[in-house]
């Protein structure tokens, strides 16, 4: 079997520079590239022959891309647990870390961002909550130059991989659980998240199948992951509807706070599983991701695509919970 050294010789250039140009990394001619892609191919040398030859490759940085939710009056638990699982698992693979934030790099054109980037020594970037209107991210993805794993975003190819739950299943099984575990529930409104998210759409699609599944009259109406908006239309929904079915448990707070305010009794159900749902004052059934063990998962990726793996699409587990305040307090 061919090595690395194989190619190089047959190339006529370094081991370095063959591994250049399996990674996608700039500052090598087109001329350079065609020669080591013809003697890859001549020898018939794979990516993973490649892989086993960096095993014991020092990489640079992987870049922690995080979202801040400015729309929440509360401490971001869900980014608070990214980070300790990223961190805590790229320990332990040796892989340094950063972080950066969405609101740092949005505005920068490619060019700009590759080189903040590169002036970073970052290789891999970690993007979290990536939605339908962050061209930067696109652009970035398209150009190759960097490994990438999406969290909560649905792309993959070569050097991408997206980590998520099951989000239309999930949205699904806990609606339905709350659903069927109360009487004569028939007319849903269900509290959306942000119209430009792809986890919204997934969660969407799911509360539709459930509806034409039990013939339910299902109203839905965008709560932009927001307490305060999902409290609001609580109070005009509050006389027409059977049970509020929440996209996330911090909108689930918000409309089950509402309820109590006008003291009138409707199911509530939340998504996510964050201990503050606890605090609410009542029980309620949500779907309980594990954020940290998410995030651990994404480190794992991208150290795959470091090794010269091809990017995937990876799908992990959650749990059906019925949040109540001494789960927390005990």
């Amino acid at each position: 079997m061919a090595s690395i050294k194989d190619v190089a010789r047959q190339a006529g250039v370094a081991i370095s520079t063959v591994s250049k140009v399996l990674n996608g990394y700039e500052g090598v001619s087109e001329s350079t590239k065609d020669k080591v892609n013809a003697a890859i191919e001549a020898l018939n040398y794979t990516p993973n022959a490649v892989a086993a030859a960096l095993s014991s490759k020092q990489f640079g940085r992987v870049a922690l891309l995080l979202k801040l939710e400015e729309t929440v009056g509360c401490v971001d638990e869900i980014n608070l647990q990214y980070l300790s699982g990223a961190i805590h698992r790229a320990k332990e693979l040796k892989l340094d870390v950063v972080t950066l934030f969405f609101s740092m790099v949005a505005d920068m054109g490619l060019d700009e961002l590759t080189s903040y980037l590169k002036a970073q020594s970052v290789e891999g970037i970690i993007a979290y909550g990536m939605n339908e209107e962050d061209e930067f991210l696109r652009e970035l993805i398209a150009s190759g130059a960097f490994k990438i794993v999406l969290v909560d975003a649905p792309y993959h190819d070569r050097n991408t991989s997206s980590v998520w739950i099951d989000q239309k299943n999930a949205q699904y099984e806990i609606a339905k659980k709350t659903i069927l575990g109360n009487e004569s529930c028939t007319k849903v409104l269900y509290i959306a998240g942000d119209k430009k998210s792809f986890v919204t759409g997934e969660r969407i699609a799911g509360m539709k199948k459930l509806a034409e599944e039990l013939a339910l009259e299902l109203t839905i109406e965008y709560g932009d992951f927001s307490e305060k908006k999902a409290r609001e239309l609580t109070f005009s929904y509050a006389d027409r509807m059977d049970v509020f079915v929440c996209a996330s448990d911090l909108m689930a707070i918000g409309a089950m706070r509402a309820l109590m305010e006008l003291d009138v009794f409707h199911p509530v159900c939340g998504f996510d599983g964050i201990p503050l749902m606890s605090y609410a004052g009542k029980q309620m059934n949500t779907v309980r991701q594990d954020f940290y063990g998410v995030s651990a998962a994404a480190v794992e990726e991208v150290d795959r695509l470091l090794h010269l793996e091809e990017g995937r699409n990876v799908v992990l587990g959650y749990e059906l919970v019925r949040m109540r305040y001494q789960d927390i307090v005990e």
